[in-house]
């Protein structure tokens, strides 16, 4: 793990880890159907209808590959624009460093980094695990409300890829 000195109000050197939040949520979508549309950026802007607009991917969807999701600007201004790190399509895992993304709620991010792995729990359905790391612009902890925060902006993308599949049983099967 990397971590970052900081300088504390003293002055003295003290050692501060980037803020590690995690959770996991049931789908009721098979981990492969889930992963065909997550793993595919330029299906966003179709699945997450009014949420992204545009996709644009540089790169083979391998480590390097540089996506970018414009958001529809009735939500948010700008764009989220990752950088794979990792992906293994067998495990259904993706690691993303987060290269730019539209100021939120929870503040501005020095750095930002994004795990999601889809485990199956049965035919139709499997578990969504999800591990964000990241680093406040000011260097302080995460406030519980703003851990909140950017946990439920990526499970609610998540649930409209879900409630999408789930709407349409014919598409990505």
């Amino acid at each position: 793990m990397d971590y970052l000195w900081t300088r504390s109000v003293t002055g003295r050197s003290s050692l501060m880890a980037p803020v590690c939040i995690s959770d996991e949520r049931s789908v009721a979508v098979s981990a492969e159907r889930f992963w065909k549309v997550f793993s595919n950026p330029p299906a966003m802007p179709k699945v997450c209808a009014g949420f992204f607009d545009a996709a644009e991917v540089e790169g083979d969807g391998g480590p390097g590959t540089v996506v970018i999701l414009k958001f529809n600007p009735a939500v948010k201004q700008g764009l989220y624009k990752t950088r794979v790190v990792a992906r293994d399509n067998a495990s259904h895992f993706l690691k993303s460093e987060v290269l730019e993304v539209a100021l939120g709620r929870a503040g501005k991010l020095k750095t930002h980094s994004t795990e999601t792995k889809l485990e199956a729990t049965g035919a139709g359905s499997c578990m969504a695990k999800l591990r964000v790391e990241c680093e406040p612009e000011d260097g302080g902890s995460l406030s519980p409300e703003k851990q909140k925060i950017i946990l439920e902006g990526y499970f609610g993308m998540l649930k409209m890829i879900e409630n999408y599949l789930v709407a349409h049983p014919a598409e990505y099967a």
